[in-house]
């Protein structure tokens, strides 16, 4: 395991040359502004006409459409969605000098074999590891989001320290950038939304949930328990792993976490677990997402919907709107 702090970083490796980010939703506005508030010069490319464009504007940032952007860039970060990536490259690639360097936030697009670069790129990934609110956040506040760095082509031989200049450049240097691979970043993170943090952990709120309720328990008791109270143990995970949660529940939790815990989550969820891992690593989700998308994504807005419409949504949004201090912890 390698971990690069910001003593290992060349701060000058990306003085005087132009980023260009490509998007301003949670990551690109983060990064934008991290990077020019580092002292970096930064260019936004947006589609005309758009309300990021506007916004971007009014930040102080200089915005151009994506192919002007790129036109004399020496690093273009793609901050778009994942399936908005391949189009607009493809659109912009000749526009792209001789070369730079295409910087990703997530592999997806890479690992799949959605966008094949130019053999003259430097293709290099920082993945924050949160959301690009937290990456602004931490940055206002002297800290940073720890950030995952792999280089999946190095034309130039300066692939690397690119990369880490502009980890340096959001902040993620202060908190640590931890190498790994694109197929590493990708196949680990879709696993991760899928199996626990996104997939893994609704389902087990809804669960827990259904099953209070269908016996007879009020649904807000069953919220609070279910839902609201998740995010005090979550936060107690974050601070100090399973030991801190440990320390700051009562006994009564830890024997019922300590001998229940293994009946839920048990051999079957297991193998199922392992089932979605390797659906990622075949590229089965893949191929599977990326036909949704070209298909104008019935059956994401199909699911979708049937999430939004369940039972706990009104409760929990009732219960919420008692509680106005949770959107300003925000």
């Amino acid at each position: 395991m390698k971990i690069y702090a910001e003593s290992d970083v060349d701060a000058t490796r990306l003085a005087g040359k132009r980023i260009a980010v490509i998007g301003y939703g949670s990551q690109g506005r983060a990064h934008a502004l991290n990077l020019r508030d580092s002292g970096l010069t930064v260019v936004v490319g947006l589609r005309p006409g758009g309300k990021t464009w506007a916004k971007a504007e009014a930040d102080g940032l200089e915005v151009r459409e994506p192919a002007a952007a790129v036109a004399d860039a020496d690093l273009v970060a793609f901050l778009l969605p994942d399936t908005a990536q391949a189009r607009l490259y493809g659109k912009i690639e000749d526009s792209i000098p001789d070369g730079a360097t295409l910087l990703f936030a997530h592999g997806f697009n890479i690992h799949f074999g959605q966008i094949e670069p130019r053999r003259d790129l430097g293709v290099v990934l920082i993945a924050p590891k949160g959301p690009g609110d937290l990456v602004r956040r931490q940055y206002e506040q002297g800290k940073g989001v720890p950030c995952l760095v792999a280089v999946a082509q190095d034309a130039s031989g300066n692939a690397l320290a690119t990369a880490l200049a502009y980890a340096q450049g959001i902040g993620g240097a202060r908190a640590g950038v931890l190498e790994t691979t694109f197929a590493e970043e990708t196949e680990t993170d879709l696993f991760g939304e899928q199996a626990v943090l996104c997939g893994g952990a609704t389902e087990l709120v809804l669960a827990g949930y259904e099953t209070l309720v269908d016996a007879g328990y009020q649904p807000e008791v069953a919220y609070f328990e279910c839902m609201h109270e998740l995010k005090l143990i979550v936060d107690l995970l974050h601070e100090g792993g399973l030991a801190k949660m440990h320390e700051f529940i009562s006994e009564t939790a830890q024997w019922g976490d300590l001998i229940s815990g293994p009946r839920v989550i048990d051999q079957h969820v297991r193998d199922r677990m392992k089932e979605v891992l390797k659906d990622i690593q075949d590229g089965v989700f893949s191929r599977r997402w990326i036909e949704e998308n070209e298909a104008g994504q019935p059956e994401f807005k199909r699911l979708l919907g049937v999430d939004l419409e369940h039972p706990i949504e009104p409760v929990g949004a009732e219960l919420r709107a008692r509680m106005p201090w949770l959107n300003e912890e925000n």
